[in-house]
């Protein structure tokens, strides 16, 4: 007899930003990336739900992008449009500077290569330079521009309209006429975005939910002195924003209520950042429920969910199920989206076959739905919740193969059911009750890729000092016309991006950019209000901090393996060592602060330091740590397999796209080495594990490993190559080194006759 299935719904939530890219209501926008993404991804995303009857979606959608759409659809340029539809013969050599540094902002595997000129364009820059504009003719420059913005039009679109299926198979000698034609066709396309919302919300096939109207960081500015106390900044801790959280969160509401004609119940705060303040603020504010991460729902209940090396959850019970947490007005719900699908579908699944990759996730989802079968309840919700527009360009014909093919099989699946967040939340009465809500952010439990460093503590610190001037005026001057533009202004440098941008760890490529824009914005409220600004906002804030170097070993190393970090043991003396950075983001991820390296004629040593602030500062909830160590022979005549770790951000390292022969996994969990283990590439880019006895392994005080050169299949005389990768849950922090590979030489061995 065949078991009973238990049905699982599913709750696809994709949430939808860009920032404010303008500098003045009335000037073009600096970035393109709410027109490119409009033509890629914001109608095409809600599409999906009238192509399957039973499909049902959630999108969550920031006001200020709805504005930005808005103005696009009124006529708007951002510097990139305005160019394109210039005569060719009108382009000053600082535009043709201005393409060639711009128009090649695509994915190169999805976007560029399979176009034949445009990837003819792309080599021949690659092959010349792009300091000479002489390269390319008045033609192909025209080309070039006509080409970028083809390439950003999702394929549906460029497949069934008439206008863009003829422009993309001219393929080139594009005329000025040509490229009206495209960033009109553009227009057209943003231009039926909110309608198409609309009905959809209408016919209760998508609900729309919100954003703080600027995407601030609620807890941030609801609690920032309590959030500093660690580590307090004198001159931000009385930041008095808690008003402003609240103004804002309103004013999306309204917003949404005014284009769509629905209030929204449900509330995405920004980058699921919540607080026990955030739900109070909430529940005053009339909003039903809102969402977090796992990481949160771990901390809330303390329960950690653990996930094996392939991303599966152990027990997802908690995970799948609603919380209802108290508030002094009333409850409020919460859902928790689980990490792991958002990681493969963001950053992994992008590089492999998209209807094998739809499979793997659809396989994933019957495995949580069989690990449900003895749960004592009837209603899960799978909470697939993510960035519903930055991933899509990296997968082939921008991810519609893999959603047809994901949304057919959940839809053809009688056992799933897709739903409606709020209509899922009204139905169900089996809500869990949340005692306490844990502070923090979906990436790292904490608000650390927001403040507490020293360039957004500096960016902190003249946000504050122009919003008390904008009190103090507005005290002075109640009834100045200008006040509302102004407060608008302060609002907009509340926002998350730019702090996301400031300092460790993130990096945009265009952080001199945002930099600029939040500069601007904060010199905007002074002079709205004909006030001087201070001169310090006229320096740029961006810097460049060189990551620490490593140390190649002096001399051959034969140290004793046995895990303690003896002062008096001068055997690893003659090592290379490699100072991991520090950082309030990187000191809590981070499990090994130095590692040091080195090897003799038939051993390759390892000595890793645990992370001094893990052991010092032990969480209430037990913490698994992995470290990933690659390695190949130099020449690279081995078997060779991929890194298969999950990357965090979309900002690709390239030395995450190199091959290797052996993989060694190393897990910590509770100061105890759980596990060591050793993997080898086989054809076919495909692991196996190996014996890892031959390994030698002590871990006490610290970590040793002795490895036999002769289990990586390095011969006397050839050189290992080897790099390492904090990741925790298989999902990858940092690489160290982050932009090469180390390398030692075995010694060469004479051997007598």
């Amino acid at each position: 007899m065949m078991s009973q299935t238990k049905k699982l719904s599913i709750a696809f939530y994709w949430h939808m930003h860009q920032p404010v890219y303008q500098l003045t209501p009335q000037g073009d926008y600096i970035m393109p990336w709410v027109r490119l993404h409009a033509v890629k991804d914001y109608l095409d995303m809600a599409l999906w739900a009238e192509k399957f009857k039973r499909l049902k979606l959630n999108f969550n959608y920031v006001p200020v992008l709805l504005d930005s759409l808005i103005d696009y659809e009124n006529g708007a340029h951002d510097i990139h449009s305005r160019i394109t539809v210039t005569p060719v013969e009108n382009l000053s050599n600082e535009d043709k500077i201005f393409i060639l540094n711009n128009f090649f902002d695509a994915n190169y595997q999805t976007m560029i290569l399979p176009n034949d000129e445009y990837h003819k364009l792309y080599k021949i820059s690659q092959e010349k330079g792009i300091e000479d504009t002489t390269i390319f003719s008045n033609q192909q420059y025209s080309d070039l521009m006509a080409l970028f913005n083809l390439a950003w039009i999702d394929p549906s679109f460029k497949n069934s309209d008439h206008v863009l299926k003829n422009l993309v198979s001219k393929g080139k000698n594009y005329t000025l006429q040509d490229r009206i034609d495209i960033i009109e066709a553009q227009r057209q396309i943003i231009g039926k975005i909110i309608p198409t919302l609309k009905k959809l919300v209408t016919e209760n096939k998508i609900e729309i939910t919100t954003s703080p109207y600027y995407h601030p960081i609620l807890p941030i500015l609801l609690d920032y002195k309590n959030i500093r106390k660690d580590n307090p900044a004198d001159e931000i801790s009385e930041l008095n924003t808690e008003e402003d959280a609240k103004i804002q969160t309103e004013m999306a509401l309204d917003r949404i209520e005014e284009l769509f004609g629905k209030r929204p119940k449900g509330i995405w705060a920004s980058e699921q950042c919540v607080s026990p303040k955030t739900l109070e603020m909430f529940s005053q504010l009339g909003i039903e429920w809102s969402i977090s991460d796992e990481g949160n729902l771990a901390n809330s209940i303390d329960f950690e969910f653990v996930h094996d090396f392939k991303g599966y959850l152990e027990d997802p019970y908690h995970l799948l199920k609603t919380y209802s947490y108290k508030t002094n007005k009333s409850d409020i719900k919460m859902i928790f989206r689980e990490s792991t699908i958002y990681n493969l579908v963001s950053f992994e699944y992008a590089h492999h076959n998209p209807v094998a990759t739809a499979n793997d996730l659809y396989d994933r989802i019957k495995v949580l739905q069989g690990k449900i079968l003895s749960s004592p309840d009837n209603d899960h919700l799978l909470t697939i919740a993510m960035d519903g527009e930055n991933c899509w360009e990296n997968y082939i014909e921008d991810g519609n193969t893999f959603l047809e093919t994901l949304y057919k099989l959940i839809s053809d699946d009688s056992s799933l059911e897709t739903v409606l967040i709020s209509d899922y939340l009204e139905k169900t009465k089996e809500h869990k009750k949340l005692n306490k809500i844990a502070t923090g952010a979906s990436f790292n439990r904490g608000y650390k890729l927001w403040i507490d460093e020293p360039l957004k503590d500096i960016a902190w610190k003249y946000l504050k000092r122009a919003r008390e001037d904008f009190i103090a005026f507005s005290k002075r001057e109640p009834n100045h016309p200008n006040l509302n533009f102004a407060q608008r202004e302060l609002f907009i440098c509340e926002g998350s991006d730019w702090f996301w941008w400031y300092g460790e760890p993130n990096y945009s490529g265009r952080d001199n950019i945002f930099d600029f824009i939040f500069r601007t914005h904060l010199k905007n409220i002074y002079k709205t209000l004909e006030l001087d600004y201070p001169k310090y906002l006229d320096e740029p804030l961006i810097g460049y901090s060189p990551a620490k170097p490593s140390n190649y070993p002096k001399a051959l190393i034969s140290p004793e393996v046995n895990g303690k970090n003896n002062i008096d043991d001068d055997s690893w003396l003659n090592a290379g060592c490699i100072d991991i950075p520090d950082g309030p983001v990187l000191r809590e991820s981070k499990l090994f602060d130095k590692i040091c390296f080195g090897n003799d004629n038939e051993y390759f040593y390892l000595r890793f330091y645990l992370n001094k602030y893990i052991k010092e500062n032990p969480t209430t909830i037990p913490r698994t740590y992995q470290m990933y160590i690659y390695l190949r022979r130099s020449g690279r005549t081995q078997a060779l397999s991929p890194i298969r770790l999950i990357n965090k951000s979309a900002n690709v390292a390239p030395i995450s796209m190199e091959k290797f022969h052996n993989e060694i996994q190393i897990s910590i969990r509770d100061d105890e080495l759980r596990f060591l283990r050793l993997v080898k590439a086989i054809a076919g880019d495909m692991w196996v594990l190996e014996n890892y006895k031959s390994m030698e392994v002590v871990y006490d005080e610290v970590l040793d490993l002795k490895i036999p050169f002769e289990a990586l299949e390095i011969n006397p005389g050839e050189t290992l190559e080897f790099l390492f990768i904090n990741a925790n849950y298989g999902m990858t922090d940092f690489y160290i080194p982050n932009e090469m590979v180390l390398s030692i030489q075995r010694p060469k061995v004479t051997i007598k006759k």
